[in-house]
């Protein structure tokens, strides 16, 4: 990771899962991280806005909106941003290819690295079996999802008081629940199953909520995480290579250092006008 004036800087980011529109969205964290960050290319990987949640519920506060302003004014500014349609927001598959300002919306995309390896970049929803056969269980399952992200809110609030960190409920159950952890599995394998009979390198996915850099028979499986439970990016750096960056992990030496800059600013201000006013 290089670092400089408190900004991370790479080749490339990919972000998946964000559910824009959803209570369970940590929108703050993803500003922070968007302030602190920079690349050459921005990918989205799905579920950026959760459509299904706001046709049942609208829910868009000002932090919400701020993000999609933030990327908007990456794009303006150089970055190159991709937007691949995931199942949340499937709605707009039917406009696709189309432009949104200076983004890119699209269903799939291939990114070649430096070392010219080619990945395909794909949300990874066509691969998961509820989605594909039984699309009413996969939205029923939404709902529960929901519930566990509502739970969360109150648990976190007492733990917020009581001066702890973030913890994720859904996340604990998914690792402890023997057939979610079948199914991540499963998952993983038949997505890069698919890639290797394409002919790519590697496969670039979201969708599971669950970061992962593995090797599957000869395919690098590279998943981007969320920003619901874990706030995980993927990045590439300039040599072509990735790596996971857990934002909670990292994000207190940001904001700390940021707030020391922001009183030394302050203090600067305060002389400067005492100077003045004598």
């Amino acid at each position: 990771m290089k670092t400089k004036k408190s900004l991370i800087t790479y080749k490339s980011l990919f972000i998946s899962d964000v559910h824009l529109g959803t209570k369970g969205c940590q929108a703050d964290k993803l500003l922070e991280f968007f302030k602190f960050s920079r690349s050459e290319n921005l990918y989205l990987v799905g579920d950026m806005i959760d459509v299904w949640a706001m046709q049942k519920t609208f829910y868009w506060p000002q932090q919400h909106n701020d993000v999609i302003q933030k990327i908007l004014r990456k794009a303006r500014h150089g970055t190159k941003v991709f937007y691949i349609i995931g199942n949340h927001d499937e709605i707009f598959r039917k406009f696709i290819p189309m432009h949104f300002g200076d983004i890119n919306i699209v269903n799939r995309v291939i990114h070649e690295t430096p070392l010219g390896k080619k990945y395909l970049v794909v949300h990874g929803d066509a691969w998961d079996g509820v989605m594909k056969y039984a699309k009413w269980l996969s939205k029923l399952g939404s709902i529960a999802y929901e519930l566990l992200l509502k739970l969360n809110i109150v648990i976190n609030f007492f733990r917020k008081l009581r001066g702890k960190n973030y913890w994720s409920l859904a996340k604990f159950l998914k690792y402890k629940v023997k057939n979610a952890v079948k199914y991540i599995g499963e998952y993983e394998k038949t997505v890069s199953d698919y890639a290797k009979r394409k002919k790519f390198d590697g496969i670039i996915c979201g969708h599971i909520h669950h970061a992962e850099d593995q090797n599957f028979n000869g395919v690098n499986y590279l998943n981007c995480g969320d920003w619901v439970e874990s706030c995980t990016a993927l990045a590439e750096k300039y040599d072509g290579t990735f790596e996971i960056i857990y934002w909670d992990k990292v994000r207190n030496n940001f904001v700390a250092e940021d707030q020391e800059k922001e009183k030394e600013i302050s203090k600067s201000d305060k002389i400067d006008e005492l100077k003045k006013a004598s």
